[in-house]
């Protein structure tokens, strides 16, 4: 299993970034996909996860300003709109069966 990570980038506060993850390989059709990050000098932290069944959960951090999706053929979303400093990171996401997978991460720096 495999998953690609896209779309990081720099962006000014306040604006919008979509990012994206893309899983190939063998695995169950039912898991979960989701999005964690590092901010600089600071411990990863969850950010937001969504089940095959379209179950979503989100960091309070992001609430209301994240939107987490994935389509039918494995790729996972995360719009983030009304982005501030804090968001920057780098953003990980994963793949959860009865295993889990990560992938190689992307940047993702808001300027103040």
């Amino acid at each position: 299993v495999q998953l690609q990570a896209s779309g990081g980038g720099l962006v000014q506060a306040g604006g919008s970034l979509r990012i994206s993850c893309a899983a190939s390989g063998p695995f169950s059709s039912v898991n979960t996909m989701g999005w964690y990050r590092r901010p600089p000098g600071n411990e990863r932290e969850f950010v937001a996860r969504i089940t095959s069944g379209g179950y979503t959960k989100y960091a309070d951090s992001v609430k209301g300003r994240f939107t987490i999706s994935r389509d039918d053929k494995n790729t996972m979303y995360l719009q983030m709109d009304k982005m501030n400093p804090g968001d920057t990171g780098v953003y990980y996401c994963y793949l959860q069966t009865r295993a889990e997978y990560w992938g190689q991460g992307t940047q993702v720096t808001v300027s103040s």
